[in-house]
């Protein structure tokens, strides 16, 4: 490592280990790799546990609609196919509306205060869905419940790139992507032990909602209370540990979060074609995601009764994980080549969708076997959820970035579902998962052929100019991260990741 040193300044607070000359505080350059290994290891027993809780209920939040179809909310609020699928597409409605004041409130906020009070909201809401009379309430409820937790994913894809440096990024996204799956399996064997409660008062798939809202408003205190706004906050941390963490944030190029929000990098994000590139990303790998919502539904529609149907729907959530931590191990085996994995990870759920397609209805297994692998959406996002954290900088661009990723998800989630309304096979629905997963490996491509331009013309530049990358500046903030707040394209010795 080397032994020069690095110059930092910093607003008022100071650590007791940096010493003042004027303006400018000398921090030494050089940490051991027992301290980073020390100072991650507590990252990830504080921070990444928060996350996981949280996109844990989230998720199991969202399924609930499909665990609920299958246990008598079809029949209790009297709903039609057409009916059960706006329930479904209205939460994104209410998701995609919250992006826009999110996107400005999430650069002016603390991040971690403005989403812990989102995701007890989130749980209130969720109750309330119990009290449901009608296809109209209960839509209404969908779309504040979309709304609420417009904040989390958005936030969450910010809070990875604070923390955790670019080579890190695809693991940890990984870890709280794996939630899914997860609440899937959990969600599925809930449903299962509340159904078979004869002695409720109310409806099963009622008792279900108060029981995900619940916790839920739990999760979102305890975010609220133990989430960190920056380094400087994080309260498991000595002052050496966060002066470590500040100091290996730097040197990835990453600026932490700032309380602001600029009209210039706003710009820069809309006229960036990465930008877009990460747009489609969202649109395309979402438009297959009715497949969770109604897969329930196909199982118990070619014969099988609730019980069964949770208990074979509740392995697609095991499969889900064991792709997924695949295609994690395919990025650390090969962190240079993500955009590899992603394609590779598109070729299951492709297979899950045409055995949807071409098998009998009477194939039962087969059937079942198709729909666990058509599910392994989540092992796709992934990773491309963690080249999104990886490839945008900037405070303000990098809260548009994320949030115009969850902009095109939500558009695709409000799409997707009016095309699985045919019984049994739901052949449009299917048919569009084909054109879209291959539509999906075409725009992966283009992307690494872009990023994998851009970081050439950068390296021709670096040698032409003879830049030394040994010494620079980084002024650091009264949270302790960088408080120099530039774009991936104004910081010239940015690399993209592909």
């Amino acid at each position: 490592m080397n032994d020069s040193t690095e110059k930092y300044t910093r607003d008022s607070d100071m650590q007791p280990s940096v010493e003042e000359k004027g303006d400018v505080l000398e921090v030494a350059a050089t940490y051991t790799s027992d301290e980073e290994k020390q100072v991650l290891r507590k990252i990830d027993m504080t921070i990444l546990p928060l996350i996981c809780v949280v996109f844990f209920m989230q998720y199991l939040d969202k399924q609930s609609l499909s665990y609920a179809a299958v246990f008598g909310l079809l029949k209790d609020l009297h709903l039609t196919s057409v009916q059960y699928s706006w329930c479904s597409s209205i939460f994104y409605v209410g998701q995609l509306v919250a992006e826009f004041p999110f996107i400005y409130l999430m650069s002016k906020l603390p991040l971690t205060k403005f989403v812990g009070v989102t995701i007890i909201f989130w749980g209130v809401v969720c109750m309330c869905l119990a009290a449901s009379k009608s296809f109209a309430g209960f839509a209404a409820i969908r779309f504040l419940l979309g709304f609420t937790e417009g904040a989390v994913s958005p936030a969450f894809v910010t809070i990875t790139s604070i923390w955790y440096q670019k080579s890190e990024h695809a693991t940890r996204t990984g870890l709280w992507v794996t939630m899914n799956g997860l609440a899937q399996v959990t969600g599925c064997l809930l449903m299962y032990g509340i159904g078979k409660n004869t002695s409720l008062s109310i409806a099963p798939w009622r008792t279900l909602f108060l029981v995900c809202g619940s916790l839920t408003v739990a999760a979102g205190i305890s975010f609220y209370l133990l989430m960190p706004n920056g380094p400087n906050d994080a309260w498991f941390l000595s002052p050496r540990e966060k002066e470590v963490l500040s100091m290996r944030m730097a040197r990835d190029r990453e600026g932490g979060d700032k309380t602001s929000f600029s009209t210039r990098q706003l710009r820069e994000a809309l006229l960036d074609i990465k930008t877009w590139f990460v747009f489609a990303f969202g649109v395309l790998v979402t438009m297959q995601s009715p497949v969770l919502t109604f897969a329930s539904l196909v199982i118990n529609t070619i014969g099988y009764d609730k019980f069964q149907t949770m208990l074979y729907t509740a392995p697609s959530g095991a499969v889900q994980i064991l792709l997924l931590w695949i295609g994690v191990l395919g990025c650390w085996l090969f962190p240079n080549n993500r955009t590899h994995v992603v394609l590779a990870l598109i070729i299951p759920p492709l297979i899950g969708n045409v055995l949807l397609l071409k098998l009998s209805l009477d194939a039962g297994w087969g059937m079942i076997a198709a729909s666990w692998l058509a599910s392994c959406i989540t092992a796709v996002m992934s990773p491309l959820l963690s080249l999104t954290a990886s490839n945008a900088k900037g405070n303000t661009k990098r809260s548009v970035v994320s949030a115009i990723f969850f902009i095109g998800y939500c558009a695709g989630c409000i799409a997707s579902p009016q095309l699985w309304t045919k019984k049994p096979r739901y052949f449009n629905g299917v048919v569009t998962a084909l054109v879209t997963w291959c539509t999906l490996f075409v725009v992966v491509v283009a992307y690494w052929l872009v990023c994998k331009r851009d970081n050439k013309l950068r390296d021709a530049v670096e040698r032409e100019s003879g830049v030394d990358d040994v010494m620079h500046d980084v002024v650091l903030d009264k949270n302790g991260a960088p408080i120099t707040d530039l774009t991936d394209k104004e910081d010239h010795r940015f690399r993209y990741s592909w």
